[in-house]
């Protein structure tokens, strides 16, 4: 699958917050979000633009973990890539193989999530430690589809929540990165 994503650092979650519930979206879930990230032995992942990470969720009502691969960005205007993302039942084990492979552990990202349902996309008020509110909204398309029309979409719909600005195509891992 393809992720067509942009996100925006905005000021405050209640103006966006009920932009977003008057648009007709529906909350979804609220979650927790511990994001590890390992950086390749062979190729520095910064360069590449990929990521690889473990993701730990936590909700009310339910706990995951997922592995994710993300490939370098197809375009200059958004954050669209290639997603492989997988359930797991084990973080720690999946640490080990990851160290035994020559993963090494780049950084930690912790985020609070409120995720929306708009249609076919997703978007996310992002609450991430060190960093602040942000928005972020996805789609996903199949892989050989042309992903234009998502894309247009994506910023069509932060238009019609009033962000137009301060768009942001950096991760949050490569913000707090830079932050330091």
């Amino acid at each position: 699958m393809i992720e067509v994503e942009a996100k925006a650092k905005i000021n405050n979650f209640d103006d966006v917050r009920d932009k977003i519930e008057k648009l007709g979206a529906k909350l979804v879930k609220i979650e927790h979000q511990e994001d590890l990230y390992f950086n390749s032995p062979i190729v520095d992942f910064a360069d590449t633009d990929e990521a690889l990470r473990i993701r730990k969720t936590n909700t009310d009502t339910e706990n995951n973990l997922f592995i994710t691969y993300k490939g370098p960005k197809i375009d200059k205007k958004s954050k669209t890539r290639e997603e492989i993302e997988m359930e797991i039942e084990d973080k720690e084990k999946c640490r080990k193989i990851f160290k035994h492979l020559g993963f090494v552990e780049a950084r930690e990202v912790i985020k609070d999530r409120e995720i929306f349902k708009y249609k076919n996309y997703e978007l996310s008020l992002d609450h991430v430690k060190g960093l602040g509110p942000y928005m972020e909204i996805e789609i996903l398309v199949e892989d050989g589809t042309d992903y234009n029309d998502a894309q247009k979409g994506l910023f069509d719909l932060f238009a019609k929540l009033g962000i137009t600005d301060n768009f942001e195509r950096t991760s949050y891992l490569e913000l707090l990165e830079n932050k330091n």
